[in-house]
């Protein structure tokens, strides 16, 4: 299969980088990395996914890698709605009129998010820890202690303290998070050093402190999302075919917490949890992973 080949298309706001393999005539699968990860994460899905027929997708996230704003005037939000709307629109510069979308963490949230609220531009959803829309409204609920604890970056990137740690230690962070996310998973350096060659992006601390303030309610959104944020508001279920996969050993989201996420999702819809799989998991599971992207390309 030939390696993946680099390339480029301009958004609403963003140029965005992108890796496509496969075959171009076949139908389409993008595959969408989260936090503090990139598309080296989907280099063997890609691969299993390319041999059986299907065309692969893989987008820098805003923040990430070779992708960039347009203008220094936009903020540089990392709210839901935002990366939603990124999805969609790369969808429309691609030409592509509807896919498998794929995805964990960020990632699974932007596929979750236009599974939602553009379900016609989804032939299936490979969602990672369940249902990723944020309930921003109800986001001052405090849940379990233990799982508080489980979110500590996400509370250290609301001070400037922490703000200052993602700008002057990024790897270090970075590294820790993979480690105590993935624990089962025995990475090398040169791995990690691939990956976070991509948090060297301009944009990347402005993203990322955006993305875990907004969520909280304690930074204020991009207007031009307003209207998408209020339809995710809602809460709005998700009625496409859709997988979700969790990993057992997940040590941002255990997986008991996606059990009841079934309601969400409408359609036809399985849950599968992973043994010693963290929250990597097209890295930890990659023949996991594309087995369920497989699987939803059969059928759409």
């Amino acid at each position: 299969m030939a390696p993946a080949q680099p390339a480029r298309v301009r958004t609403a706001v963003l140029d965005v980088a992108y890796e496509q393999s496969g075959p171009a005539d076949a139908p389409p699968v993008l595959l969408l990395h989260g936090f503090p990860y990139d598309p080296r994460g989907f280099e063997a899905v890609a691969a299993i996914v390319n041999a059986a027929g299907f065309r692969t997708i893989i987008p820098y996230l805003r923040g990430y890698g070779g992708t960039r704003f347009l203008s220094a005037d936009t903020l540089r939000s990392g709210e839901q709605a935002a990366l939603g709307q990124d999805l969609l629109e790369l969808l429309d510069a691609l030409r592509i009129e509807n896919a498998v979308l794929a995805g964990y963490d960020w990632g699974g949230r932007a596929a979750c998010v236009v599974s939602a609220l553009w379900p016609e531009r989804v032939t299936g959803l490979v969602s990672c820890t369940g249902y990723n829309i944020q309930d921003i409204a109800n986001s001052a609920n405090p849940a379990d202690p233990e799982q508080e604890a489980r979110l500590w970056y996400q509370y250290y990137f609301h001070t400037g303290r922490g703000r200052n740690g993602l700008i002057r230690k990024r790897r270090e962070l970075c590294r820790l998070l993979w480690k105590m996310w993935s624990p089962a998973w025995a990475f090398d350096d040169a791995t990690f050093d691939r990956t976070a060659a991509s948090f060297d992006n301009e944009d990347f601390v402005d993203v990322v402190i955006h993305s875990y303030r907004h969520r909280t309610g304690s930074a204020a959104g991009d207007p031009r999302y307003a209207a998408v944020e209020a339809r995710l508001a809602a809460q709005p279920n998700i009625g496409v075919p859709a997988i979700n996969l969790h990993g057992e050993v997940d040590g941002v989201t255990p997986a008991s917490l996606s059990e009841a996420h079934g309601k969400h999702f409408t359609g036809p819809y399985q849950r599968r949890v992973l043994a010693s799989v963290g929250h990597n998991v097209p890295q930890e599971a990659p023949q996991a992973f594309a087995d369920a992207v497989l699987e939803l390309c059969s059928t759409a």
